[in-house]
């Protein structure tokens, strides 16, 4: 049962990656492309786009959102450490079991209250860019932490399967 569950996460981690990258290497060709043709046309042209500078930002936002996403995937996301020098291996895998744990239910949390904060963009009608609803741009802040805390999640699942895993250290090992 426990072997087919961490199938289905690896299965689940290996689509998410693919989609992840994608959309990081999409996003930041898109925002590189818009930038540049928006300086382009203002330098030499003298014109430009009137919602071109308000979609980078939000392209930005998505961005940091996606590459929060991913950060978390690779484990590489800001972590303070001072205690994994002096600690036992064991102690300081159960550690990070408890503040990966801690992260993802706190992720949970603000993916509920931007959740929340989604809704009353729809009830009031935001809107961004010429003419768009406010919350379909917004859409990815509740997403991107619920993505977030599933990814903390898969690390605890990992943490616990090396754990579980491990071979016993026999005598005079």
């Amino acid at each position: 049962m426990y072997y087919r569950f961490i199938a289905l996460v690896e299965r689940l981690e290996r689509t998410g990656n693919f989609l992840e990258t994608a959309a990081l290497v999409i996003l930041l060709s898109a925002m590189m492309l818009l930038a540049v043709g928006q300086i382009v046309l203002r330098e030499v042209f003298n014109t430009g786009f009137v919602w071109a500078d308000e979609l980078i930002k939000l392209m930005v936002l998505w961005l940091a959102m996606v590459g929060s996403i991913a950060a978390t995937r690779d484990n590489r996301h800001i972590r303070i450490d001072a205690l994994s020098h002096v600690l036992p291996e064991v102690a300081i895998r159960m550690i990070r079991i408890l503040v990966d744990l801690f992260a993802a239910f706190i992720c949970g949390v603000i993916a509920w209250q931007t959740w929340r904060y989604l809704q009353v963009e729809i009830e009031y009608q935001d809107t961004v860019l010429v003419n768009i609803p406010a919350w379909i741009a917004h859409s990815i802040m509740p997403a991107a932490f619920l993505l977030i805390s599933f990814r903390f999640l898969v690390l605890v699942v990992k943490q616990i399967g090396a754990i579980v895993t491990r071979p016993a250290a026999g005598p005079g090992k």
